[in-house]
């Protein structure tokens, strides 16, 4: 059945004003999709943070961690005067003397100092009975702590910010 020319022209404009809105976005979609565009790079911003937080956390657990071992190796090369105390030195106290025991000490709180933020670190040794064998043996128990408040913050701890990684070994 043909259609007239009338019929024609009443459907045509309601087909063309369709594909006219189609064709294109209006401003309000453009922002809206814009906002949330926003909200997700935000969030992907936010995580990025977290994580270079935490792996400088772990870095710096990492560092303190070898520093330790570092200075556990010289007391064990200098045994006899490690197991004299001549190793022992608590936090804020800068060793003195010339001796290998001071000279260890003073690199070894000069290099915590340089590697962690407000790193230092302490050193002490005592005798103890080994159970097993029951002889008298020395344990050496090291301390290092540094301020890691940046990292503690971005993972909701609160203010003070202060690390600290002991070891024990025997010498």
């Amino acid at each position: 059945m043909p259609v007239s020319h009338a019929a024609r022209a009443a459907v045509a404009p309601c087909a063309r004003g369709a594909r006219r809105r189609a064709a294109g976005f209006t401003l309000v979609e453009m922002l809206v999709s814009l906002v949330i565009t926003s909200v997700g790079l935000l969030g992907v911003a936010k995580l990025a943070l977290g994580t270079v937080q935490a792996n400088d956390s772990a870095l710096m657990r990492s560092q303190a961690t070898a520093l330790m071992q570092q200075i556990i190796e010289n007391m064990r090369a200098n045994d006899t005067l490690a197991q004299a105390g001549e190793y022992n030195v608590a936090i804020g106290v800068t060793p003195a003397g010339s001796g290998i025991p001071a000279t260890d000490l003073v690199a070894w709180k000069t290099l915590l100092q340089s590697a962690l933020p407000d790193g230092d670190g302490s050193v002490t040794t005592a005798q103890e009975i080994n159970p097993a064998t029951g002889s008298d043996e020395t344990v050496a128990t090291v301390t290092v702590q540094w301020n890691d408040s940046v990292a503690q913050q971005s993972f909701g701890v609160p203010a003070g910010g202060t690390m600290v990684v002991s070891a024990e070994t025997m010498l």
